[in-house]
């Protein structure tokens, strides 16, 4: 039977079940794998580093006394010698968005294959975690940042990105030097979302806006330009919001009340487009017989069959990989002139949009 503890503020703890006075071993050293190997502890680091002049014979020598103990080269000490971490911190803006979670998968398959590892902060749409999560990148030494949904507006983040290579993602808005940039084409995912809706029937479409960003001012400009281009300038609604579940709610309930009401709604991303279907169904609408709903960016929740949401798909892990790949450069070579990569969004259409309902065709 498991018994309990107290500890000095009174608060009951499991029994451990380990013997009083136990302490954990101490971590395997350089010098107890030279001296299982039988071999010199400057051979040892020779193969730690994978050179090259040493035997077959000694190296796998050195590799299974390694395994045997459980030694773990010290990351620190090593990156002391090379001046490098061989760490890359990622900074995204919210971890619950799906999108960001599929781009990471993609940066981190490519990093990896550069011999990078990944570290990940969230900003949480707040400067100050922002600034944080960069503070502890650096303090760690990292070298390389990339920063997802997030401009590197602050003095922490623009001091950080002077003299540490870095890669945007999402932003177009940057004016540092030596910094690359992946985006996609918001503007043009925008069209094909109204496009489509048109083609429907849909005149009354409207749009909920994103966190201010430039990726959600495109989409809106995008909203925009189409729905003029289609003679439809009169019937533009444009409700505030941002990246947030609850904020596609809160403005879908607002437009959803209006006379007349939209039929359609182009939502800034997926996450706010579940906002809408949730506001739908609060109201008593179906989708699409009363209301079409677009999200932007085709997470792997869209695609889920209880949703069915049509949506404009950034090529997330390709951003990552493009990313990944913009950063290994510019670690090699930091003096390279800024580059941009943009990539082309396509339109998938899925059950969450349908011909606009014959009562209120005109």
């Amino acid at each position: 039977m498991q018994t309990t503890a107290r500890n000095s503020v009174g608060v009951s703890l499991p029994d451990s079940g380990l013997p009083d006075g136990f302490s954990p071993r101490p971590r395997p050293t350089i010098r107890n794998v030279a001296e299982r190997a039988g071999v010199s502890k400057s051979l040892v680091s020779l193969v730690l580093r994978g050179s090259p002049h040493v035997s077959e014979h000694r190296r796998e020598a050195v590799l299974q006394a390694a395994r045997e103990l459980g030694y773990r080269p010290n990351a620190v000490a090593r990156s002391l010698v090379e001046g490098r971490t061989h760490l890359v911190g990622a900074l995204v803006a919210d971890l619950h968005n799906p999108f960001y979670a599929e781009f990471l998968d993609g940066l981190q398959e490519s990093l990896h294959g550069d011999g990078l590892r990944l570290l990940i902060g969230s900003g949480r749409w707040d400067p100050a975690f922002e600034d944080e999560a960069v503070e502890a990148f650096l303090e760690l030494r990292v070298d390389g940042l990339v920063m997802l949904g997030i401009a590197p507006s602050s003095d922490t983040l623009a001091e950080a990105a002077a003299y540490t290579p870095t890669v945007v993602v999402g932003e177009r808005d940057v004016d540092l030097e030596g910094i690359d940039i992946v985006v996609d084409d918001d503007q043009l995912g925008a069209r094909l979302a109204v496009d489509h809706l048109v083609e429907l029937g849909h005149r009354q479409i409207a749009h909920i806006e994103g966190t201010p960003s430039s990726a959600a001012r495109c989409r809106c400009e995008g909203y925009l330009m189409a729905m003029r281009r289609h003679g439809l300038a009169p019937h533009i609604m444009v409700e505030h919001g941002d990246f947030t579940e609850e904020s596609g709610r809160q403005a879908a309930l607002a437009l959803l009340r209006r006379t007349p009401r939209p039929t359609a709604v182009f939502a800034a991303n997926d996450i706010v487009a579940m906002g809408v279907l949730t506001a739908a169904s609060e109201l008593g609408l179906r989708v699409p017989q009363d209301l079409s709903v677009v999200g932007y960016d085709n997470t792997h929740l869209a695609a889920v069959n209880q949703i069915s949401l049509t949506s404009v798909d950034q090529p997330r892990r390709a951003m990552g990989r493009s990313a990944a790949a913009l950063l290994s450069d510019r670690i090699s070579e930091p003096g390279k002139s800024s580059r941009l990569r943009q990539v082309t969004p396509q339109l998938v259409v899925r059950r969450s949009t349908g011909a606009v309902p014959s009562e209120v065709q005109s």
